[in-house]
């Protein structure tokens, strides 16, 4: 059987203020921590490879052995409620993954349960039928400290929550990243967010639809004594918002492909403002002669559909921000 040279590992996390101010001060686990005196057998920390994967995620793993292709993993992270978890996936990608998943409930009684996620609803997280084939030997979650150690051992063919699984059911993470392990040579980690394409999304739409189309608008509003000057601006001006919009539309729809963000309003958003700017294309091709008869008709067309267009263009860029907030890491990295 050949060995998996790489897997992709999805980690998730969801945290809240309170939790962040927690962790920030808490006393984080390291590579050079000895954990031998609180890990359950056959787990020996000193035999395992360490690295800082993710913010204040410590993965220790075993290399990959093409006679048996185990591997022990144990994962840490600063805890103080909630859940944690590890996913492996074979596009990098959190659908279709399957995870480990660990938490302490109000009890104190520790659980790890392997899920698969399916889809992104809350029905398509279905405990105990991940496709990862775990070995005899008992995984168990570990609270020792402030930090949280899941440990188990994968056969092959991590989340910070508020709340605790409620009947198995996870709630949903606040964050997540994306990165490519090679367990068989233990090669550097790398990240596969796209955070460049991201980066080039929230250009295009601000500098399309939030400023170009509405500066376009006020060319045609403000600008009519200075005729044709105003209608050439008026024309160049739009077409360019967009074009560089629709730009933006495009790498926004990539980088859902990639990170399957859950923004509908920003999406909806941006659809829309999408379909009136086109819309707007069309009525400049369609543009009839002052003296034709629907005349009046087109400019009450053009007019109503430039006013909804500036009015989303002017929302839209403040969604995304805010929404890209939200999508960044909470916990400060490793030093």
């Amino acid at each position: 059987m050949a060995v998996p040279r790489r897997v992709h590992v999805v980690l998730f996390v969801y945290i809240t203020v309170i939790l962040t101010a927690v962790a920030v001060h808490a006393q984080r686990d390291t590579c050079g921590a000895e954990l031998n005196t609180f890990l359950p057998a056959p787990f020996n920390s000193s035999a395992l490879l360490c690295k800082s994967v993710w913010n204040s995620f410590i993965l220790r793993y075993s290399k990959l052995k093409s006679e048996d292709n185990i591997t022990s993993i144990v994962l840490s992270a600063p805890y103080s409620s909630g859940w944690v978890g590890i996913g492996f996936s074979n596009d990098g990608k959190m659908v279709g993954s399957s995870a480990m998943v660990g938490w302490i409930d109000n009890q104190g009684r520790a659980y790890i349960k392997q899920y698969y996620l399916s889809n992104q609803t809350s029905s398509g997280v279905k405990v105990d039928e991940g496709k990862l084939l775990t070995t005899d030997v008992p995984s168990a979650a570990v609270l020792y400290g402030d930090n949280i150690y899941l440990v188990f051992q994968v056969k092959f063919p991590l989340h910070i929550a508020r709340q605790t699984p409620n009947k198995f059911h996870l709630t949903e993470h606040d964050d997540k990243t994306t990165l490519s392990f090679d367990f068989s040579s233990g090669d550097s980690v790398s990240t596969y967010y796209p955070y460049q394409l991201k980066r080039n999304h929230g250009a295009f739409a601000i500098f399309g639809w939030g400023v170009l189309v509405p500066l376009g608008a006020i060319a045609a509003r403000y600008l009519r004594h200075k005729d044709p000057l105003w209608y050439y601006l008026h024309v160049l001006v739009q077409f360019l918002g967009y074009i560089i919009g629709f730009a933006g539309v495009v790498s926004g729809i990539a980088l859902y492909n990639r990170t399957h963000s859950n923004f509908t309003t920003h999406r909806s958003l941006g659809i829309s403002v999408l379909a009136l700017g086109s819309l707007q294309v069309i009525a400049f091709f369609l543009h009839p002669n002052n003296d034709s008869q629907v005349r009046k008709c087109w400019n009450q067309y053009h007019h109503c559909t430039t006013f909804l267009e500036v009015m989303m263009c002017t929302k839209l860029p403040k969604e995304g921000t805010c929404n890209g907030r939200l999508q960044m890491p909470t916990h400060h990295p490793n030093s």
